[in-house]
């Protein structure tokens, strides 16, 4: 089978809601994030066949095309097609994973997967709600009702579902929280992120502008007592503000090419893509699947959890990972190393390509082999993907 390499994966630096990025224009922060991926790679950006971009919320200013509006007010030529994908947020893993599979089919040599969401100037459901009964302008149809009636398809009550299904109570859930903060400060002193951030120009405070290179949302100062002072998001709950993902804004990208392209333009691999696999499960629970999902991708891989060096699994709500190493076995020392999106911030759409960016140059710092990599996603859905440092 025809290989898929990685040769180059960044980030920006995640900004809070109505924070730093927050002036800046979903379309131009993708922009700016696609020419530093194709800059880092050293590849003629004539030569892309094709960038794939994830976003959620594809309306306002990231509708009518976000990826192709990113590559138009990019360095890239016109001749360099686009797609936007939506898989929740999963989206630009999926991206990513589409990325891999023109690549192995030998249908394409370079493609860049990537991601973007401004969730301070597209808030996350202005795309549309589930409530519990169809109703105008509603997602849920007559016959989505008629075989769940009643459900509103909240990923807020999903996690809380998965806390009591797993017996994850509110101390266990902010203990989980406070590490995230410490690895991501331990992290960010070390200069883990470096290789990955890509800097962009924001307000200095004094009439100039300065790099946004340190990710906003990361609190040095958490505690226990903090966190334990935060109000539940359901009554009875365990789910807070301080122990689920932060509103972010963001953009990432990814450039995977083949083995020919790899010669033809003197390319040097991060990583090679190992295996990747996506499934369905329970929309209602909806945040599960990671843990079902991981079990088909390494069986689909010949490999075992223990063969895995490091784990990043999307802390979207701290229920999934806790409940993900429980089900697998893994250790969690080695899962999200240099903390997750409770510390650092999910931006949605751009959250797939922002993890790969993370877990490729932490595999390559810490000299492990293979990284393992999933996402829980709205409706049911988890994607996996396997990579293996170069």
């Amino acid at each position: 089978m025809a290989q898929a390499y990685i040769v180059s994966a960044v980030r920006t630096a995640g900004g809070r809601r109505g924070g730093k990025l927050a002036g800046w224009h979903p379309v131009d922060l993708a922009a700016r994030t696609i020419d530093s991926a194709v800059a880092r790679a050293g590849v003629d950006p004539a030569a892309l066949d094709d960038v794939i971009m994830g976003c959620v919320s594809q309306t306002g200013e990231q509708g009518l095309h976000v990826a192709r509006n990113a590559v138009l007010a990019s360095g890239l030529p016109e001749s360099v097609p686009a797609v936007t994908i939506d898989r929740q947020c999963g989206s630009s893993q999926q991206a990513l994973q589409f990325a891999a599979q023109a690549v192995m089919s030998g249908t394409q040599e370079i493609v860049l997967a990537a991601g973007v969401e401004s969730m301070s100037r597209v808030p996350m459901g202005a795309t549309g709600r589930f409530g519990p009964a169809p109703e105008p302008n509603s997602p849920k149809s007559p016959s989505l009702d008629a075989k769940y009636p009643g459900i509103a398809f909240s990923q807020f009550m999903g996690a809380e579902m998965i806390a009591r299904k797993h017996g994850l109570d509110r101390e266990a859930l902010d203990a989980y929280a406070l590490d995230s903060h410490r690895r991501a400060t331990a992290a960010t002193r070390a200069g883990a992120f470096r290789e990955e951030i890509v800097p962009i120009d924001v307000p200095d405070g004094e009439g100039g502008t300065a790099p946004h290179t340190i990710d906003e949302g990361i609190r040095p100062d958490a505690s226990a007592a903090a966190l334990a002072g935060l109000r539940t998001l359901a009554e009875d709950g365990v789910v807070t503000a301080g122990n689920a993902s932060q509103i972010c804004d963001g953009a990432s990208a990814v450039m995977v090419v083949s083995e020919r392209a790899l010669a033809d333009h003197g390319l040097t691999p991060l990583a090679r893509i190992h295996s990747f696999t996506v499934t369905a499960g329970d929309p209602v629970i909806m945040l599960e699947e990671p843990l079902f999902a991981t079990g088909k991708a390494l069986k689909r891989a010949g490999l075992r959890i223990d063969d895995i060096d490091l784990y990043e699994v999307n802390e979207a709500f701290a229920p999934v990972p806790l409940a993900w190493l429980a089900h697998t076995g893994a250790d969690p020392a080695r899962l999200n190393v240099n903390g997750g999106a409770i510390a650092l911030g999910h931006p949605l759409g751009a959250s797939g390509t922002k993890l790969m960016a993370t877990l490729v140059h932490a595999l390559r710092a810490r000299g492990e082999r293979f990284g393992l990599q999933t996402m829980c996603e709205g409706g049911g859905l988890a994607n996996v993907m396997i990579v293996e440092a170069a």
